[in-house]
């Protein structure tokens, strides 16, 4: 929360290092493509998490392949103060939504994409408490209706995504509070292949808990004690070689929790998968 407060993330990493992430990629922002009609918004773990990160490169390669007219903010984006409001700190959270709104309001943001749910949370449900009104979109929503306006096309014989089965995770935050767990599945269905969608027991609405909401990704638990012990053991009984998420908080918490019981399973979010689908001169 400290860190927050002082740096604009989590990490309490320095802010000027945020847009870092984008490394060699030529990735718009508000600043470079001021017409831009979807701002991606990138997030706090994308932003300094090097695992994550990834995500968003796969997300920029989508965007950037189906021509879509978008841009970031850059270094002026900050934590949306999600998990402080969770926490019960009311008033940081409140500093960080003003300060966005603020941010949001000086680039006319009217649509808005993330690949987190968290994110996408606060800014649909609680930002319009302070004046911010926009269409939020979870990546794989957006994704999903690009490929279905043919934007991005999908070949299947550069399919190598899974040797067997996938099993997808539902995070809290999009199925349970959002009630989207349709998109997703069926990005990886398209990307994988049909039938190779492997159900947990708990799934969509009544998924069950990585152990990272609610402020708990910031608590220092051992994998083997953390609270979403049990949903990866979930994920590993279905037998999948991979185990398909759609949060950043979600791909740290199960990818810790299977590298803790097995390395022959990997943990990757539908972006990803759905890059690793397409032809490889379609997204180098």
């Amino acid at each position: 929360l400290q860190k927050v407060q002082r740096s604009g993330n989590p990490w309490g990493l320095p802010a000027g290092e945020r847009f870092h992430w984008a490394g060699d990629l030529d990735v718009p922002t508000v600043k470079t493509n001021p017409d831009f009609e979807v701002l991606y918004w990138i997030g706090c773990s994308a932003s300094y998490d090097r695992r994550i990160q990834n995500v968003a490169h796969s997300v920029v390669k989508l965007l950037d392949l189906a021509g879509v007219n978008y841009a970031t903010l850059g270094p002026e984006e900050r934590c949306t103060g999600e998990f402080a409001r969770r926490m019960g700190d009311e008033f940081l959270f409140q500093e960080a939504a003003i300060q966005n709104v603020e941010t949001l309001k000086k680039y006319d943001v009217k649509t808005i994409i993330t690949h987190c749910p968290h994110c996408l949370n606060s800014l649909s449900r609680d930002y319009p408490q302070f004046g911010g009104e926009y269409v939020v979109q979870h990546h794989s929503q957006f994704l999903s209706d690009l490929v279905a306006a043919g934007k991005i096309q999908i070949d299947g014989s550069a399919r190598d995504v899974a040797d067997g089965s996938i099993t997808y995770h539902d995070p809290c935050y999009l199925a349970r509070v959002n009630g989207i767990s349709e998109e997703p599945r069926q990005l990886v269905q398209l990307a994988a292949g049909i039938g190779s969608l492997t159900e947990m027991d708990r799934n969509r609405c009544e998924t069950s808990c990585c152990g990272a909401g609610g402020g708990r990704m910031w608590f220092d638990d051992e994998p083997e004690k953390r609270v979403g012990t049990s949903r990866v053991q979930e994920a590993l009984d279905t037998k999948a070689n991979i185990v398909a998420v759609s949060c950043p908080f979600c791909l740290t918490m199960m990818k810790d929790g299977v590298a803790a019981k097995t390395d022959q399973v990997v943990v990757k979010d539908v972006a990803e998968i759905l890059v690793e689908s397409l032809d490889r001169s379609d997204v180098e």
